[in-house]
């Protein structure tokens, strides 16, 4: 009999639990059913870049060097000094070469009096190569610029070719990057570069693209690159020649664009609409497809900010896009990257070659 009872209770418990479930699995559902979901409009930044990085380089630079063998007994400038184009820098000892040139002058006045026409042509011919090698006793600049170094004084024994110090030209600075071959079609003359320098804090300095040659080469890890010549000719004084930069050579203007989620639009006669959120307003709009679950939105009042309503069923497993979440992690055309997180289509790099 008491085995009976407990069975009756046992029952009675269970159909209790199983009538409880089946209550809230109703209610779960029923508010599952009237759940709204709503998609949030984003702006959205799309860079055509391509990225760069090396070192700057003066506009141009000599190596100071001695052009013949002798003593130093003069130097004319400092480290630091501007100069001038055919300005002395270094003299060395031209005695010899003087004596030379004056006696064959000598000579010269004789030969014009006494001896034959052809003769006195030789002479002169001759006086040019001694006033030569007493030009070459002497460094001198090339062009305007500053002396960078300098490395000799008075009394130093120099033999032909030794370097004594280094003349630049700064009025402005060069740089020459890798471009990589599948980004070569997308450069031209005069394009914007933004640079960027660790040693300056002052923000971003412009410069443009001014030529790459006509033939591409493969650098050591096997890419296929062309280099680029880039100019900056306004620029802080605190960057100097051989400082590093990472930069971005401007393609196109960024183009600006309103984004959502593609479950927020619906179709109606072929025709494309969304709904905002709350007003139930319906409005008309053209949408591209913008990557996986996105599209961007070409024309109709709507702005960034704007809550819309679903149109769509969106899956409901890892994140959902509900109530203007971020939705399917999508990407940049081509697949290149998420909405949202802005970015480049192009990329490539200065010395250390070109990504791919």
């Amino acid at each position: 009999m008491k085995g009976r009872i407990r069975a009756v209770i046992i029952v009675f418990f269970l159909l209790a639990a199983i009538g409880a479930s089946l209550f809230f699995a109703r209610k779960f559902l029923a508010s599952a059913k009237t759940e709204k979901v709503s998609y949030t409009v984003r702006e959205e930044t799309y860079e055509n870049v391509i990225d760069i990085s090396g070192t700057v380089q003066a506009a141009q630079s000599q190596t100071l060097q001695a052009l013949s063998d002798g003593t130093v007994i003069a130097v004319y400038v400092q480290q630091g000094d501007a100069v001038k184009k055919g300005d002395v820098i270094l003299q060395l000892d031209d005695t010899t070469q003087r004596y030379n040139l004056e006696k064959h002058l000598l000579n010269m006045q004789v030969t014009r009096i006494n001896g034959s026409a052809k003769e006195y042509e030789l002479m002169k011919t001759e006086k040019a190569s001694l006033e030569q090698k007493i030009s070459e006793r002497r460094v001198t600049a090339t062009f305007d610029g500053i002396i960078a170094a300098i490395s000799a004084s008075v009394g130093d024994s120099l033999a032909a070719k030794d370097s004594i110090g280094t003349l630049v030209d700064t009025s402005y600075l060069t740089a020459q990057v890798e471009i990589a071959e599948t980004d070569v079609a997308s450069l031209a003359v005069g394009q914007t570069v933004s640079f960027t320098f660790p040693a300056y804090s002052g923000g971003k300095v412009e410069g443009r693209v001014v030529s790459w040659p006509a033939i591409g080469e493969t650098t050591s890890r096997g890419a296929t690159v062309v280099k680029a010549k880039l100019r900056i000719d306004e620029y802080p004084p605190v960057i100097l020649p051989n400082f590093s930069f990472s930069g971005k050579i401007q393609v196109a203007p960024p183009e600006t664009f309103l984004l959502v989620s593609s479950y927020a639009v619906g179709r109606e006669d072929g025709a494309a609409f969304v709904v905002k959120s709350g007003t139930g307003e319906k409005i008309a709009v053209s949408v591209q497809p913008y990557g996986a679950g996105y599209v961007k939105i070409v024309s109709g009042n709507v702005r960034a900010g704007d809550v819309l309503e679903a149109q769509g069923t969106a899956p409901r497993s890892g994140m959902n896009p509900a109530r203007g979440g971020m939705g399917g992690m999508g990407g940049m055309p081509g697949g290149m990257g998420a909405p949202g997180m802005g970015g480049s289509n192009r990329s490539g790099s200065g010395s250390g070659g070109a990504r791919r």
